[in-house]
């Protein structure tokens, strides 16, 4: 099962979410999972309601079994500190550097610097190990930019790989690349079953494939409940206003008759939303990648919904031996 979960998808899609409850489900049964944040939003300290991530390591939440959830925000400025005295040993002299405003230039205008610092830190979460040689994290799982950057993103690797043709840079990207495109790596991509989000993800699948990024799974979000069965959205896009004031007066509603327009109108809304939603699972099905379905909080994403979330996705084989990586899921 690949160890990296890089989850993306459409603003408004509920990624973070996602992310957060898939690095639950994971921890299930004494498991272990970093999750990690790469766009500064604080999103999962706000979910988790917690107070903001600083640039360590910390435990956020227990799951069934006594599995742990640890997050991180990562920070480029720290990162890229961290990188210099990893590969210089510059020590003192970074600080320094970073007083000097070097350290911002360098994440702002470098080409591609922000984004491998991102990702090598996530990576190097992946394969750290304890002094016992067993994995620090079994799963590390990043909540990462949206689908319309996630391959740029990902891949930015290879144009750093590019620029520096030698040195430690140059084989640090080379090193971060081969992760990603390992089957190590799975990026999920978060949709709901509305067209412009399943056409992002399908363009998004797209791109990663020709790039050769490994495709995990479409999670599909916020799926509401059908409250009426196939014969019952079919009879609401007729003309039933008859039979529904007479069903109304069987049982002694006395406002049946000021019930029947808007309980028509509510009908053949859902009737609406069913056929879209049975569109847009039609064209999910052509992009090619199998699914994970989250049902809508109606409550909202609360702690109590981010476990029930990861109920869902243990009950659908997430953490199960033999799935992720290309085309094959969390």
């Amino acid at each position: 099962m690949s160890r990296l979960q890089v989850v993306s998808g459409k603003g408004g899609t509920g990624k973070t979410t996602v992310a957060a409850a898939l690095s639950l489900a994971l921890a299930t049964e004494g498991k272990r999972t970093l999750l990690v944040e790469v766009e500064g939003r604080q999103g999962i300290a706000q979910l988790f309601e917690t107070e903001a991530l600083p640039y360590e390591e910390r435990k956020i939440a227990v799951a069934p079994g006594g599995g742990e959830v640890f997050a991180l925000a990562i920070d480029a400025e720290r990162a890229l500190l961290d990188y210099l005295q990893m590969f210089y040993k510059l020590g003192g002299a970074g600080r320094a550097l970073k007083k000097l405003g070097a350290i911002d230039f360098a994440t702002t205008i470098a080409p591609g610097v922000r984004d491998v610092l991102l990702t090598g830190k996530a990576c190097e979460a992946v394969r750290r190990r304890e002094k016992q040689g067993g994995f620090t994290y079994d799963y590390v799982v990043m909540d990462a930019p949206p689908t319309g950057r996630i391959t740029r993103f990902l891949n930015v690797n290879d144009e750093v790989a590019g620029l520096a043709r030698i040195g430690p840079i140059h084989n640090q990207a080379q090193a971060i690349m081969g992760f990603l495109k390992s089957p190590e790596t799975a990026v999920h991509l978060v949709t709901l079953l509305e067209e412009m989000p399943v056409q992002e993800t399908a363009d998004g699948i797209a791109e990663l494939r020709a790039t050769g990024l490994p495709v995990g799974r479409a999670i599909v979000n916020m799926v509401r409940p059908h409250v009426l069965d196939e014969a019952a959205v079919r009879a609401a896009s007729g003309v039933h206003r008859d039979a529904v004031a007479g069903a109304l007066a069987s049982v002694g509603l006395k406002d049946g008759p000021l019930l029947v327009d808007p309980l028509l109108d509510e009908a053949a809304e859902h009737a609406r939303r069913v056929e879209l939603e049975r569109v847009q699972r039609t064209a999910l099905e052509t992009i090619g990648v199998p699914t994970y379905e989250l049902p809508f909080l109606g409550d909202g994403a609360d702690i109590a919904g981010l476990y029930r979330l990861a109920r869902e996705l243990r009950a659908q084989g997430v953490g199960e031996r033999g799935t992720g990586g290309q085309g094959a899921g969390a």
